[in-house]
């Protein structure tokens, strides 16, 4: 099928394989993680604070992760954050086995995953080119491992509701813990053939800067960084008061909590099975523009459902909006950003993403706190649907500039 063709890569295939395994047990440690936290304390705030330590090293380090991504091998980068990773999904299993309950404990270690995460995200990204024999195959291959990470976003929380349920949240984390061996057997069955890594004359720190001018001198992509950023920061943490909403609103169980994260992975998934099967040359911007829109739209509309299924239906209409937004900047970076600039073009992408939502979950934990769960998501669906208005209004400027500039350009010859 045309929707999978990337998947004749013989390298892509495996790794694609192998993630979707982990990815699972990532999803049922990440239920089971917070349901555990909010079940101890019944803190929103403390939902927050997990969810910032886990992610806010991708803020700080990404860009250096970039730039050391860069300077040296890929794939044995990616081993080794591999093989890291299960050593912390071991250690928090074997507290949660020991009943050691221990809050800053877990904090700690989701911490030590997020460090492992600022590089490790940011060099999958990068290796994919290498990983794609068809270039042309790039953008159905970054659609592809959304549709992955989508589907696990499904299949791990709702797994997770069961064993939450059935079993308790030991089997939660050890699974986790085993769900690495298949990643580290697909990691060492590919047959990688990778440029060699030129010694560079430069101090990683000034290749920091030449990222950094090459991102702010890039108005499109600078412009699409800074969208995906508001609605990092302000969007999409609304997700860390599910918990709140399954327990509290709906008066529901760990089962209820799971519908929600598997309802935005099921549209994530829709969406992504529609990014796989664009042909190249399709506009990112106006696909992201309009997924942007559905997003803030459908928050809007969950913050204030009363009935479980129709919460449930826009919770699954944030995925569709979430996903192909950034999916499609991600796209639009990949397919975009010169060679010997995208991993850096990718840590700002991370940087975007995945660095500002800790600070948003932060934000939405305390105003969840100060004025209710209800207005907190209402609030960011109103900003999301402002931020793209600004967003549009910003480019059509641009674009009037540009065009006075050539016109200026063509008076003068």
């Amino acid at each position: 099928m045309d929707v999978f063709r990337s998947l004749k890569s013989r390298n892509f295939r495996l790794f694609f394989y192998g993630q979707s395994v982990s990815l699972i047990g990532t999803w049922m440690q990440k239920t089971a993680v917070c349901w555990l936290i909010y079940r101890l304390t019944d803190s929103a705030l403390l939902l927050g604070v997990v969810s910032f330590v886990s992610l806010i090293p991708s803020l700080l380090l990404s860009p250096y992760a970039g730039s050391y991504i860069d300077r040296h091998n890929r794939y044995r980068i990616m081993m080794a954050t591999q093989v890291i990773s299960m050593i912390q999904a071991g250690a928090l299993a074997g507290m949660i086995l020991l009943r050691f309950y221990n809050i800053p404990g877990i904090i700690a270690l989701s911490l030590v995953q997020g460090i492992i995460n600022a590089f490790d995200v940011t060099c999958r990204q990068s290796l994919m080119v290498e990983m794609v024999e068809n270039k042309e195959d790039l953008p159905n291959a970054i659609a592809l491992n959304s549709t992955m990470s989508n589907f696990a976003r499904i299949a791990g929380p709702a797994l997770a509701g069961i064993v939450l349920s059935t079993f308790g949240e030991d089997i939660c984390f050890v699974g986790n813990f085993l769900s690495y061996v298949p990643v580290l057997i697909s990691l060492l069955m590919m047959k990688m053939t990778l440029p060699e890594i030129q010694p560079s004359e430069h101090s990683i720190w000034k290749e920091l800067k030449e990222g950094w001018d090459y991102i702010s001198g890039d108005k499109d992509l600078s412009s699409l960084l800074l969208m995906l950023a508001a609605s990092s920061l302000l969007v999409m943490p609304f997700n860390t008061l599910m918990p709140i909403f399954a327990k509290d609103i709906f008066h529901g169980t760990a089962k209820t909590f799971s519908w929600f994260e598997s309802a935005a992975g099921l549209g994530s998934i829709l969406s992504a099975v529609y990014m796989a099967q664009l042909k190249g040359g399709k506009d990112m911007v106006k696909i992201m523009i309009t997924a942007s829109l559905i997003f803030g739209l459908s928050l809007i509309l969950l913050s204030y459902s009363g009935w479980l299924p129709v919460a449930l239906f826009f919770m699954m209409l944030s995925g569709v909006g979430m996903m192909a937004q950034t999916s499609a900047i991600n796209t639009y970076i990949q397919t975009h950003a010169v060679p010997q600039m995208r991993a850096r073009a990718i840590s700002y992408y991370i940087m975007a993403y995945q660095g500002m939502i800790p600070i948003g979950s932060l934000l939405t934990g305390l105003m969840s706190h100060l004025m209710g769960p209800r207005l907190t998501v209402f609030f960011a669906g109103l900003v999301g649907i402002a931020a793209t208005v600004v967003f549009v209004q910003q480019r059509r400027r641009l674009s009037a500039g540009q065009k006075e500039e050539i016109l200026s350009g063509q008076l003068k010859a």
